[in-house]
């Protein structure tokens, strides 16, 4: 069985974060290892409270998972502030091993997750070592500068985001709407390529809390078991739409994903390259 490292923050509530991530590696066989960045008060509607753990604790985490157990992929979720992501990019140096960044900056709730220091050093210093990132809609925006409203958005975004140094990027098509389909863009320097399932309506669809860390964390599950990147990326997109199709509402606020075991492997639709 295959290892992953998580280093995201702690959602009391268990729809996001470390919880989410663990959830979503073992649905996929992997053994998850955690490294908790930062401890929220967190239910399904609010953030009250953020505490980030001392810089020091987070580098403590991964070197010790890391002497034990061989990690195969690695992702990162919030990171709070500049202090933890210098920290972070250094254990991952040393790690060798390129991360999947899920690059974690506003709650759902609004609530910033990584403050102004923290994104400064997350677009110099994180991005250059990422094997991928896989921002939404909106982080595609503030990570990049372009207007991300259609596919043509998310393609410019992907490509200004790899020039930051990414190895590759995939912008998530969730949040862009207007469809009945989600596409999206994998960009990996070889030319863009969107990737597309059915949008899961009604309720389910409306509020689901935690895909982005579902997304990245499958991804990353994808990329422990041996599989290339555009596969894991169609993998993760499938398994996301279950997920939320599987949801299920416990508070006021968002549905919690539904963490079952994932679609078959590479079997869904086929990607298209983006003209």
């Amino acid at each position: 069985m295959p290892a992953a490292l998580t280093i995201a923050g702690s959602d009391s509530g268990g729809g996001a974060g470390v919880q989410c991530d663990l959830l979503t590696f073992a649905a996929h066989g992997v053994h998850g290892l955690s490294a908790v960045t930062a401890v929220t008060a967190q239910n399904t509607h609010e953030i009250p409270r953020t505490h980030p753990l001392p810089p020091d604790i987070v580098a403590a985490q991964i070197t010790t998972v890391a002497a034990d157990f061989p990690i195969a992929a690695v992702k990162t979720g919030m990171l709070a502030n500049g202090s933890i992501v210098a920290v972070v990019c250094e254990r991952l140096a040393a790690l060798a091993i390129p991360p999947v960044v899920d690059p974690v900056l506003v709650a759902t709730s609004g609530r910033p997750l990584l403050d102004e220091s923290g994104f400064r050093l997350l677009k110099a210093r994180l991005l250059p070592l990422a094997a991928v990132v896989t921002p939404n809609r909106m982080e595609a925006a503030r990570l990049s500068g372009a207007k991300v409203t259609s596919l043509a958005g998310a393609r410019e975004a992907a490509r200004r985001i790899r020039d930051l140094g990414a190895a590759a990027v995939i912008v998530t098509g969730g949040h862009l709407g207007g469809t009945d389909t989600v596409v999206d863009v994998l960009d990996d320097g070889t030319g863009a390529v969107e990737i597309a399932t059915g949008r899961v309506g009604g309720l389910a669809g409306s509020r689901t809390h935690g895909t982005g860390c579902t997304f990245s964390a499958a991804l990353t599950a994808g990329l422990a078991t041996g599989l290339a990147l555009p596969a894991a990326a169609e993998d993760a997109q499938r398994y996301v739409a279950a997920a939320i199709r599987q949801a299920y509402r416990f508070g006021r606020g968002g549905s919690v994903p539904g963490h079952g075991p994932p679609v078959a492997a590479s079997g869904g639709e086929p990607s298209r390259r983006a003209d």
